[in-house]
Order: structure tokens, then C-alpha cells, then sequence
């Protein structure tokens, strides 16, 4: 048992590790940053039950659920947060704080706009104040 516990303890501290050094490279865990990774994730998964149960998914040929299509889908997520670590080094770079932010928003309206985009495949009614925020979104992003 005590073992487990040591074995447990080492990739505890490996993943804690890993993790701490991710964040130190996208310039520490803010909200934005948060907000956008739990957007990708709604994303992601409501275009896995749109393949699964509604079969109409754009991403393949047949509209229904493809493991090829689905680690695309994982590996454009990760290029997006790649995009945003060249937005916070650039940051770094040229002595600026607004270009890792202004990448996260375009990301996040581009991921709002997906989600909008599955609900409606889904038929789920869109209530105005998320349309609304989206224009918001959409604005800021432009603006910045």
C-alpha cells in the first residue's frame, strides 16, 4: 500500500510540475484564459454528440461521429493555444500586455460562435443576450 502512495506522489508532482511550467508559459492563468479552454471544451464536446446522435456533422462525409475527424478537432484546439502562447511571447517581445488577450478574445468568439452554431444544429432555442455578447465579443475583438 505504501507503494501506491509513493507512486502516487511522484506523478502527482510530475503532472503539478508540468502544469506549472505550461502556465508560466502562457504568462499565468488568468480568466480569459480559463474562459476559452471551458469554451473549447463545450465545443469539442457538443460537436462529438452532434456527430454521435444527430449525424450532421460537417467534419465528415458522412455527418456521423469519425475518430480522425475528432483528433483534428483536438489538434486545432491545441494550435489555437499555440497561437495564444506566440501572443503572450510577443507580448514579452515588444513590451506589450494586450496582444496574449486580444488572441484569447478573437479564439473566444470564434469558439462562442461554434457553440452558438451546434445549438442550433441541436434545435435548442437561442436565448438574446448570448447573441448580444457575442456582438460584444465580436467588436472587442475587432477593436483590439
Amino acid at each position: 500500500m505504501e507503494k501506491i502512495s509513493t507512486i502516487k506522489a511522484i506523478i502527482l508532482t510530475i503532472i503539478g510540475t508540468l502544469g506549472s511550467i505550461v502556465t508560466k508559459w502562457f504568462g499565468g492563468w488568468t480568466e480569459d484564459l480559463t474562459t476559452l479552454i471551458i469554451f473549447m471544451g463545450i465545443d469539442y464536446l457538443m460537436g462529438l454528440a452532434i456527430a454521435a446522435f444527430w449525424k450532421k456533422s460537417g467534419k465528415s462525409k458522412t455527418g456521423a461521429l469519425n475518430s480522425i475527424s475528432a483528433w483534428q478537432g483536438l489538434i486545432r484546439k491545441g494550435c489555437s493555444l499555440l497561437v495564444v502562447l506566440v501572443g503572450y511571447r510577443l507580448d514579452l517581445a515588444i513590451g506589450t500586455d494586450y496582444i496574449k488577450t486580444a488572441v484569447i478574445i478573437a479564439f473566444i468568439t470564434n469558439e462562442a460562435i461554434s457553440i452558438v452554431e451546434n445549438i442550433g444544429i441541436m434545435g435548442i432555442p437561442l436565448p438574446k443576450t448570448i447573441t448580444k455578447a457575442i456582438d460584444v465579443l465580436k467588436s472587442k475583438s475587432e477593436g483590439e
